[in-house]
């Protein structure tokens, strides 16, 4: 239910015997209130960045609207007094944060992480792996002008224990526990319980969730597509998972697909001089597939694209069924 092998201190995850991770947290890209102009470099900036992962590597994002103790937040704007004039100024501006608080988003705190996994024999060559890796998309987040910093072990744990605990129960723990106790990590993030069996809904605790996965049938997407899911004042979790797939065996599926399809523009012809109408007049779905194919095809020869297979997966989480159900309308 929880399925890695091995957290370690310096934030590398053992995900299964010879595969192994690390998470690097970033902030927003001021891409939805950037002008037409800056929006198409930062969007090729972005697709740059997701080019630079190759096959051997599994890449995923990761966006969770999480809950927050009011107490916590409360704390975290509170603007202490200090011995200056300017006590009535920050009296003013931090009761004003508190009232925005109060009428805000539900107390939710909004969380974007990027995982990169790749096989190794052992730690000691998954390291080496993984630290050039985190060099190379820290620098492509400061391209693309974004605060990116990699998370410790002791952070990638409170991560799943925030979502294993959505009610917000505060985290406890210290590697230096572990052996002493006998215990794995795993003790300290797991829910106190799981149940599954409710056909698509699962049970974690006292809450309900569904996990949902989003199946792309239009040509293209609205940029705004995956904000409006993350507007939603709702606890939500979006994990995208991308795989690059070889360039070589890419082409070659790309070819194959399109040698296909013009199998089956042939068999339409020949229907349609059978059938006594025009040739040229053929289902405007595969001529629409051909055209697009085409395209791909150039991409990937004449740009040096990559093409990547993507599961996009969103689970909600809620007190009662009925809850999760209008958030899942919702989203």
């Amino acid at each position: 239910t929880i399925p890695y092998l091995a957290m370690y201190p310096d934030g590398i995850c053992k995900v299964t015997e010879k595969r192994y991770s690390k998470c690097v947290v970033f902030e927003d890209i001021n891409y939805q209130l950037a002008q037409a102009d800056d929006k198409t470099a930062i969007f090729e900036n972005w697709c740059d960045f997701l080019n630079y992962f190759d096959a051997s590597v599994s890449v995923q994002l990761s966006f969770i609207n999480q809950g927050t103790q009011r107490e916590q937040a409360e704390k975290a704007i509170s603007i202490p007094a200090q011995e200056d004039a300017f006590n009535s100024i920050r009296t003013e501006y931090s009761d004003m944060l508190k009232n925005q608080l109060s009428k805000g988003n539900n107390g939710l705190v909004k969380h974007k992480y990027i995982t990169f996994t790749v096989e190794a024999d052992n730690k000691a060559a998954a390291k080496s792996r993984l630290s050039r890796i985190e060099t190379d998309v820290l620098n492509n987040f400061k391209v693309l002008g974004v605060t990116a910093r990699p998370l410790s072990g002791y952070e990638r744990l409170k991560v799943l224990h925030g979502v294993f605990h959505p009610e917000g129960e505060p985290f406890s723990f210290s590697f230096d526990w572990l052996t002493p106790s006998g215990l794995s990590t795993k003790d300290f993030i797991a829910p106190s319980s799981f149940r599954f069996g409710e056909g698509r809904y699962f049970r974690m605790g006292r809450k309900i969730g569904a996990a949902s996965f989003l199946e792309i049938l239009a040509p293209e997407l609205n940029d705004r597509m995956l904000a409006d899911i993350l507007d939603l004042e709702t606890g939500v979790i979006v994990n995208l998972h991308i795989r690059s797939i070889d360039q070589s065996e890419a082409i070659k599926t790309i070819k194959r697909k399109i040698t296909d399809l013009d199998k089956m523009k042939i068999e339409e012809q020949k229907k349609a001089v059978r059938s006594g109408y025009d040739m040229d007049i053929i289902p405007s779905d595969l001529a629409t597939f051909g055209s697009e194919a085409k395209n791909l095809l150039q991409d990937l020869q004449s740009r040096n694209e990559r093409m990547f297979l993507l599961t996009f997966l969103v689970v909600n989480m809620a007190d009662t069924k009925r809850k999760l159900e209008n958030d899942i309308f919702a989203a």
